[in-house]
C-alpha cells in the first residue's frame, strides 16, 4: 500500500467524519456495542479499547461512550448488531470491500446492492474479492513528529512489517499481532500518533487514473453513506 495514498485516505476519513458527524458517531456506537459483548472494561478487551479511541477521535462524549459499552454489555437492553462483510466491483474491476454492522441483513444487502448498481459497479459473490485483502495495523506519523532513520529502527525493531515514506509522513505497516505492541512502543519513544487503526489491505493493489479515481470516490461515498456501513476498502491506489 502507498503510504501517500494512505495519508490521502486520511485527510479524506477526516473530512468526511467533520461533514457527518451525527452519523459517524451512530456507526461508532454500533462498533461499541459489539465489541463490548465480549466484556465491557477495555483495558481486558482490545476491540472494545480500538473502538473507544475512535469514538474519542470523532469527539464522541464520554456519556454516548459509557451507553454504548453499557448496551452491549446488555446493561441498557440488548442491541441485535451483527457484523458481515459485502464484496463487488467499482467501474473499472476495482476490489471492493464492505464491512457493515446491521439489525437487519436483507434491508442491508438489498440497499448495498442498489448504491453499487447505481454506480456503475456490481455486488459480488461471497469471497470473490475478500481473498485479496488481509488484516494489517496502520500507523501514521506526521513528519515533523520524528526523526526517520529513529522511526524506521523504533519500528523494524519492534516487528513492522514496513515503513513507507512521503511528503506528509511516515506510515508503518504491521501484523495484526504486532499492532498493540508496535503503538506502545511508540507512545513510550514519545512520538506522536496522528492515526493508527486495524484495516484491510490488499496484496494486489492497483494504479488508477484520475478519472477512475474520481468514480471509485462517487461510489464509495455512497456506501459510506449508508448507516449500516462501518468501513469501504478497495484494492485501488492513485498512480501520483
Amino acid at each position: 500500500m502507498a503510504g501517500h495514498s494512505h495519508w490521502k485516505s486520511i485527510k479524506r476519513k477526516k473530512a468526511v467524519v467533520d461533514a457527518r458527524r451525527g452519523k459517524q458517531w451512530s456507526k461508532i456506537a454500533r462498533l461499541i456495542i459489539i465489541a463490548a459483548r465480549r466484556g465491557g472494561n477495555p483495558d481486558d478487551n482490545l476491540s472494545l479499547r480500538y473502538a473507544i479511541d475512535k469514538a474519542r477521535a470523532a469527539n464522541m462524549p464520554n456519556d454516548t461512550i459509557e451507553k454504548a459499552v453499557k448496551k452491549g454489555t446488555g446493561e441498557l437492553g440488548a442491541a441485535n448488531y451483527e457484523s458481515t462483510l459485502y464484496e463487488g466491483y467499482a467501474p473499472g474491476g476495482i476490489a471492493v470491500l464492505v464491512d457493515a454492522l446491521t439489525d437487519n441483513r436483507n434491508r442491508t444487502t438489498s440497499e448495498i446492492r442498489v448504491i453499487f448498481d447505481r454506480n456503475g459497479g456490481a455486488l459480488g459473490a461471497a469471497n470473490s474479492v475478500a481473498w485479496m485483502f488481509s488484516s494489517r495495523g496502520v500507523i501514521a506519523i506526521e513528519r515533523s513528529a520524528a526523526n526517520e532513520d529513529q522511526l524506521f529502527e523504533l519500528a523494524l525493531d519492534a516487528g513492522a512489517t514496513d515503513v513507507v515514506t512521503s511528503p506528509e509522513g511516515f506510515t508503518i505497516e504491521t501484523g495484526l499481532n504486532d499492532f498493540e505492541h508496535i503503538r506502545k512502543v511508540l507512545e513510550v519513544a514519545k512520538i506522536p500518533i496522528a492515526s493508527a487503526e486495524l484495516t484491510m489491505v490488499s496484496g494486489q493493489m492497483i494504479d488508477i487514473s484520475a478519472e477512475q479515481s474520481e468514480k471509485l470516490h462517487v461510489l464509495v461515498d455512497g456506501l459510506e453513506d449508508n448507516d449500516d456501513v462501518q468501513n469501504v476498502y478497495t484494492n485501488a491506489q492513485t498512480a501520483d
